[in-house]
């Protein structure tokens, strides 16, 4: 099995009262490295490691993955997904997904990460498909 993950922008905030208040640049705005709806799709092949290239290259219709703080904030989930692991067992409705979110606390980004499973034969195919993903409300782990 192999195994991608796509990273989409959900959304972008903006809290102009923590701005005011904490930045240099009271007037900064809301980010300007993403936009909601971008789409970015890791891999880690022979021909194309794009974890270890932090990104370079996982824009859909080109581009990079432009802010290593963000990268920072979430790059362990991307790590896992492409190891085909759980990204958050029992605490997302499927555990192969994770809501995450950048360290700018006056403008953060919103993104959802997703490990996509590949399956390279007829019997992984089979396997996955007879899986269940799902985390229930439950067996939901609350913190």
């Amino acid at each position: 099995m192999q195994y991608k993950c796509k990273v989409t922008v959900l959304k972008t905030k903006v809290f102009p009262d923590l701005q005011e208040k904490y930045l240099a640049n009271p007037q900064s705005g809301p980010c300007p490295c993403f936009e909601a709806g971008q789409v970015f799709t890791f891999e880690r092949t022979p021909e194309n490691d794009s974890f270890y290239r932090l990104g370079k290259g996982t824009l859909a219709g080109g581009g990079d993955f432009p802010c290593g703080e963000a990268w920072d904030a979430i790059s362990r989930y991307v790590y896992t997904a492409l190891q085909g692991g759980s990204i958050m067992h029992r605490w997302t409705n499927d555990e192969r997904m994770m809501i995450a979110c950048c360290n700018d606390g006056t403008r953060p980004v919103i993104f959802k990460i997703e490990r996509i499973d590949v399956p390279e034969t007829p019997e992984e195919e089979s396997w996955l498909a007879s899986q269940d993903f799902a985390n229930r409300a439950d067996e939901a782990y609350t913190g």
